[in-house]
């Protein structure tokens, strides 16, 4: 069975997903492919307050990535 697909920015701290797509297009979505957020990479959810920047560590990094740009990261819960 597979499992539902969600945004990032609805993952609650100390989660891991993978990336299955990225929606939208433009010079935004090349910058988080050169961060390493590129679909397959598995990513762990630091900080989710809710409101204002998220913090996932990817690949070993910690990077802070905006609320609009979480809610366009399609992943599935681990």
């Amino acid at each position: 069975m597979q499992k539902p697909l969600l945004t990032l920015d609805t993952l609650p701290p100390g989660s891991n997903a993978k990336i299955v797509s990225i929606s939208g297009s433009g010079g935004w979505v090349y910058r988080l492919y050169q961060m390493g957020l590129t679909p397959g990479t598995i990513v762990t959810v630091i900080v989710n307050y809710g409101a204002g920047p998220l913090v996932v560590r990817v690949r070993g990094v910690d990077i802070s990535l905006g609320r609009g740009i979480a809610r366009r990261i399609i992943v599935e819960p681990l």
